[in-house]
């Protein structure tokens, strides 16, 4: 039976030991030909499959040809780094143990680049064994998109180089079902946490992720991703998607047209980019709602808690729900570090409580929807790290999890011959890897 309960999206989670996985290929004239089920990390005799499963699909002769990358003993992750972190903090999400690679990234001459450019919203990309053991490492570097840091392990042990890479792009399909979070469950299906962060962006005018999710719910999606001699260097846009929220399917495909400006639509055209985000973090919990009566926990009295408060680590990244000009940035009051934004349309968001301010961000300063504003903090009369958030429409307070957000402009009515013989290529593959079953060993 489907359990219909709430779900809060927690941090990436590592994905079990005892998941079984499979790939399937799609040859010329649909041909179906399985490859090798493996069970990573289980007893000879004892394999549990978890539920989530994991397709990567290639259909020969197609124009979307697709990267099957098999690392037998190894898998490959991505952590994108965020306010604070250090290099340690960064090889503990990738799940690397290895004291051999510690010692290497503190003495290579080369490997001191990835200490001095931590900056937050780079992706590092790793490959690490089953045990721990670091076997290729590649941070992008300042001034060149395609200039990389690239630790690798050889025969004689760990070496490092600085290089351009000639980059080639390749298109991934997965599908997973979720169990516990998003995150997690793209995780366990091998799927990027930046992919993961961009489902929620895309599907975020339709789902509540902090809310909405179900046990069981599921979701398949085409990305592209660049790669290096065949080994994935970064993940880039997600192409098509398909996500079953509570029974109801939404999909969404990317496309740009002869005009170049591109964007998300369903199937028949209509725009899935709001003027608004719902939220302004990624994944976080609500701790306090808009109330018209809320006990506050500083002032020990009850009043009016006019926005909503989305508790999260500090130095978690704040996005500008829409486009607009930076009324206000600085401290003021209760709100401690605080930035305002104007948008069109006599609207105003307030973004309170920040440890940190965004580059960039001053009065005056334009900004684009999802730009990052500012850092989770606990500053003015805050009892711990959270975002209190308020939309506001010609000064009167609207609670921004109920408004209604205006649709973006759907596709011209000349190009949707065009976008939906894209879009049914798309949904053909998105088939392909929904439909099958996974075959599980016994």
């Amino acid at each position: 039976m489907r359990e219909n309960q709430p779900i809060v999206n927690h941090p990436p989670q590592l994905p079990p030991k005892d998941v079984g996985r499979t790939s399937l290929l799609l040859g010329v004239g649909g041909m179906m030909l399985f490859g090798m089920v493996a069970a990573f990390g289980t007893a000879p005799d004892s394999v549990t499959y978890s539920g989530q499963f994991n397709h990567v699909v290639e259909r020969l002769g197609s124009p979307l040809p697709v990267s099957i990358e098999s690392h037998i003993n190894a898998h490959a992750r991505e952590a994108r780094i965020q306010h604070g972190d250090t290099v340690a903090t960064l090889l503990s999400r990738l799940d690397i143990q290895d004291a051999e690679a510690e010692t290497f990234l503190r003495k290579d001459q080369n490997a001191e680049i990835l200490f001095r450019q931590l900056a937050p919203g780079k992706t590092l990309t790793a490959v690490v064994s089953t045990s721990g053991e670091l076997q290729t490492l590649i941070f992008p570097l300042n001034g060149s998109k395609d200039a990389v840091l690239q630790i690798q392990r050889t025969d004689q042990g760990l070496d490092s180089d600085v290089r351009d890479l000639s980059l080639e792009s390749r298109i991934s399909l997965h599908t997973a079902v979720i169990r516990h979070s998003l995150f997690g469950a793209a995780d366990e299906a091998g799927i990027p946490e930046s992919i993961a962060v961009q489902l929620a962006d895309i599907f975020a005018g339709d789902i509540d992720f902090h809310r909405d999710l179900r046990k069981g719910d599921r979701f398949s999606v085409v990305y592209e991703t660049l790669t290096h001699q065949g080994k994935s260097v970064r993940t880039n846009r997600v192409i098509a998607a398909e996500f079953v929220n509570d029974g109801k399917t939404y999909q969404a495909f990317w496309y740009s047209g002869k005009e170049g400006a591109g964007g998300y639509y369903t199937i028949d055209g209509r725009s899935l980019k709001k003027a608004f985000l719902r939220s302004p973090l990624e994944f976080s919990r609500i701790t306090s709602g808009f109330s018209s009566a809320r006990y506050h926990p500083v002032l020990r009295e009850t009043r009016a808690h006019r926005g909503i408060d989305y508790g999260a680590p500090t130095g978690t990244r704040v996005k500008a729900t829409g486009s607009g000009v930076v009324e206000f940035s600085g401290v003021q009051g209760g709100y401690g570090k605080m930035v305002m934004l104007r948008h069109a349309g006599g609207k105003q968001t307030l973004y309170g409580h920040l440890s940190g301010f965004g580059p960039g961000i001053r009065k005056g300063a334009r900004v684009e929807q999802g730009d990052i504003i500012g850092f989770v903090g606990a500053t003015g009369l805050a009892t711990g790290p959270h975002l209190h958030y308020e939309f506001r429409v010609n000064g009167t307070h609207r609670n921004p999890l109920t408004l209604a957000l205006p649709d973006a402009p759907p596709l011209p009515t000349h190009q949707l011959e065009a976008f939906r013989l894209h879009a049914n290529n798309l949904i053909t593959q998105i088939s392909a890897i929904r439909e099958t079953q996974l075959v599980m060993l016994d």
